[in-house]
């Protein structure tokens, strides 16, 4: 966004894909853990294709708000909305400031490996040691049931954050040259 103006296509670009993101996360198998369930999901797909169709700032907002509009529709999920706007935001701004940051033909196929692996793992992270602070400092429970419980998430966290990049990626090359010449996108983008 030039010169920190907020248009009416940027808000049409991110309210896009926060619903994408929205519509994503609803599909999921969920986990059972030992505290509470932890799920399997197409959002993170959607968080990091906001990255890679909207830079960084616009890619994390729609990632971030499309995630916490699904938690406050889940009642299991409504108490982490905050949180989850935060890390997803974060997921979605990662992938975007590192895919935007120099196009260049020779280099996009790279850096659009490491955008998403990158926007993937910042998230994992963050939703890690969330998962941890939550089970030691509010839930009370034992360093060694938060540790279990942390084993059981981290390995869905990782699946989902492979996921993520794998579909994400080509994903996001193939729409991108589609939408390239689009004047919409063009504005969207600021071009």
């Amino acid at each position: 966004m030039s010169k920190q103006r907020i248009t009416v296509y940027d808000v049409i670009g991110v309210g896009f894909m926060a619903a994408l993101v929205f519509a994503g996360s609803q599909i999921s198998i969920p986990i059972p853990s030992i505290i509470g369930v932890t799920r399997i999901h197409l959002g993170n797909i959607f968080c990091l294709l906001s990255g890679f169709l909207l830079g960084g700032l616009r890619g994390g907002l729609a990632a971030g708000i499309g995630s916490m509009f699904y938690d406050l529709t889940n009642p299991a999920y409504i108490s982490d909305a905050p949180i989850t706007f935060f890390n997803k935001f974060m997921m979605g701004f990662v992938c975007g400031q590192i895919a935007f940051s120099g196009e260049t033909q020779k280099t996009q196929a790279a850096r659009s490996i490491i955008a998403g692996v990158c926007g993937a793992l910042t998230y994992v992270a963050l939703y890690l040691c969330k998962t941890f602070i939550n089970d030691v400092f509010f839930l009370r429970t034992e360093l060694q049931t938060a540790l279990i419980d942390l084993s059981t998430k981290a390995p869905v966290s990782l699946t989902n954050a492979a996921i993520a990049v794998v579909i994400s990626v080509p994903a996001a090359a193939i729409i991108k040259k589609s939408l390239i010449n689009m004047p919409l996108y063009r504005k969207i983008l600021n071009q």
